[in-house]
């Protein structure tokens, strides 16, 4: 190698190291501006093409968008973007163009950058907290997304279109809102003066095809025992409540619950917004309406339910009760109309009972808390409470039996209890077992011609392992251990 070479290699290094140090010398944010600042422009070039090309699709589209829907609409969208993609100067790269158009058309016709993420499967809730902050969760853990709206203008344009979809509004007069789209995904908005930082939107995804006691056995959220006892109990017109906290699966549960019910049953839905899947061929839905502009109109959970008692209803679903519902809700199960199902937000299935108590006092009568309670235990016969593990897991932790009444107090028994396992990788395990005790509504479901196998109530045997074994063994003491308290003595 040339001597000029060896120099020119130093200095180099040299220059290198340098700016080396100099950059390690600046702060955080300093270092990552320049690289940020390039990606922003590269950014804003982008929004503002498709900012400049919807304008004027939206423009030359206007008259014939009432008129067209569906695949004829998308068609028309694609041909008005080549029309003006070739008339406008709009500085893409033929690489880009097919991304540019996507995009377009996503803006255009469906949610914009939320529709990738509606269709990926593996998300199962997007949580947008600004324009360019978007969020989703995937196996009960939340991570960051790279999708961003073009500006605030746009995202409050899709919020507008999904709300509007269902005959709701969304404005500084009325700025919260449940909505939901078509697919069944239950939508969430808030906006300012209620949100102080912007408009936040939440979607809970719902699966395609809903899931059976199949799909939540291979989930490992409940167990083939577990599924066998819940199908005798919905056959057997038993009522069942299905509680937990937010997120932990309840209205999954009570879906793959209903999918029990016989075919010949007349079934009612009743929801706040309508996220149920049944799949009997007699199923009604209802859904309660909020109050209008003036205060006018609003329909709640409670009307329907008392509404529902006079359509002839073999089964009442409610997706949740939250207020003074319950109180009707009990009184149906107490008047004939058994074999209903309902969610309730609770931590356990003792904290279940109390919410209950609590919200039949919200329907405004003065009950003495005994007759609450009497009436609570002659209407639920099962209570099955959910809950999402650390590391994102949803699991059933107890199901519940309610026996009856000893004085003031509500005697609850455990069927079923989920036990912590020593987990693999430092993940918690666990499984559901039976508590090994028989529940009285065997004899009930027997009555019927219902019958459930004896094994599926009995309480695992557990083997300690070897190692345990050897720390459990007994050692036999010395002579002269025996003798020191003899001298003591």
């Amino acid at each position: 190698m040339k001597l000029s070479e060896k120099l020119a290699i130093l200095e180099e290094e040299e220059r290198r190291a340098s700016q080396g140090d100099s950059m390690a010398s600046m702060p955080p944010a300093a270092r990552r501006r320049p690289v940020k600042a390039r990606t922003r422009r590269g950014a804003d070039h982008w929004d503002a093409n498709k900012r400049k090309v919807l304008d004027l699709v939206r423009e030359e589209m206007a008259p014939r968008m009432a008129a067209l829907s569906g695949p004829a609409l998308a068609g028309e969208v694609k041909e008005a973007l080549d029309r003006i993609l070739q008339r406008e100067d709009v500085q893409v790269s033929p690489l880009e163009r097919r991304k540019f158009v996507r995009e377009l058309i996503q803006d255009a016709l469906g949610y914009g950058p939320l529709d990738p993420l509606l269709q990926d499967p593996t998300v199962t809730e997007i949580m947008c907290n600004a324009f360019d902050d978007i969020w989703v969760e995937r196996e009960g853990r939340l991570h960051p997304t790279d999708g961003a709206f073009t500006d605030d203008v746009q995202y409050r344009q899709v919020i507008e279109k999904i709300v509007s979809a269902v005959g709701r509004r969304i404005d500084e007069s009325s700025p919260m809102v449940d909505a939901r789209l078509p697919d069944g995904s239950r939508v969430n908005a808030i906006m300012p003066p209620l949100a102080l930082h912007g408009s936040v939107l939440t979607i809970r995804k719902f699966a395609a095809d809903p899931f059976e006691a199949k799909d939540l056995v291979n989930f490992g959220t409940w167990t083939m025992d577990l599924a066998l006892v819940l199908e005798a109990c919905v056959r057997g017109k038993l009522n069942v409540l299905v509680s937990g906290g937010t997120g932990t699966g309840k209205t999954t549960n009570l879906n793959v619950l209903s999918s029990f019910i016989p075919e010949g049953e007349r079934v009612i839905t009743i929801e706040d917004s309508a996220e149920l899947q049944l799949q009997q061929p007699h199923v009604v839905n209802l859904e309660a309406r909020p109050p209008n502009a003036e205060g006018q109109g609003e329909v709640r959970i409670r009307d329907l339910v008392k509404n529902s008692l006079r359509m002839r209803p073999d089964r009442i679903i409610v997706g949740e009760v939250r207020g003074a519902e319950a109180l009707d809700m009990l009184q149906a199960m107490n008047t004939g109309h058994e074999g209903s199902l309902t969610t309730v937000h609770a931590n356990s299935p003792r904290d279940a009972l109390s919410r209950l108590e609590t919200m039949v006092l919200m329907a405004g009568y003065d009950l003495p808390v005994r007759a609450i309670r009497e009436q609570i235990v002659s209407a639920l016969h099962l209570i099955m409470q959910v809950d999402r593990m650390p590391d994102g897991r949803r699991v059933v932790t107890a199901v519940t039996e309610v026996q009856g009444l000893e004085g003031d107090v509500v005697l609850l028994q455990d069927v079923f209890r989920y036990r912590m396992l020593p987990g693999e990788g430092g993940r918690p395990g666990g499984e559901l077992v039976a508590t090994g005790l028989r529940p009285k509504l065997v004899d009930r479901l027997e009555s019927l011609g219902i019958e459930v196998p004896a094994k599926v109530f009995r309480a695992p045997v557990v083997t300690p392992e070897p190692s345990e074994l050897r720390g459990r063994r007994a050692r036999v003491p010395s002579p002269r251990e025996l003798a020191e308290p003899e001298r003591a003595r």
